[in-house]
């Protein structure tokens, strides 16, 4: 499932539908893995923020917005949910367990 305001406003009836007809679904934000999803990999939202901050930091210190560097999220979070894999009958390997950045039990 992708990003946007339509489909996140969605999100829970699309866990569920998904939950219904058994189908494993990949989201791109960890609070849908949180809600129920199987799981997410998508950039860090915190990070975002973070660096966001950090723009508007330098911004108030008197740089120029349109001299400010061009930045790309640069951290990845993976998030596992293995309630809703055990519903779906799922067995994620040991090995994607291991680079999780959280696993939800």
């Amino acid at each position: 499932m992708g990003p946007g305001p339509f489909l996140d406003s969605r999100r829970d009836k699309l866990i569920a539908l998904a939950a219904k007809i058994a189908i494993p679904a990949a989201y791109e934000t960890r609070a849908t893995a949180v809600a129920g999803g199987l799981m997410s990999y998508g950039a860090s939202v915190q990070d975002g923020y973070r660096q966001a901050g950090i723009y508007t930091g330098r911004i108030l210190k008197g740089e120029k917005p349109a001299e400010l560097p061009l930045l790309q999220l640069t951290k990845f979070e993976l998030v596992l949910n293995l309630k809703t894999a055990k519903v779906l009958d799922i067995k994620i390997s040991p090995d994607l367990l291991s680079v999780a950045d959280e696993v939800i039990e």
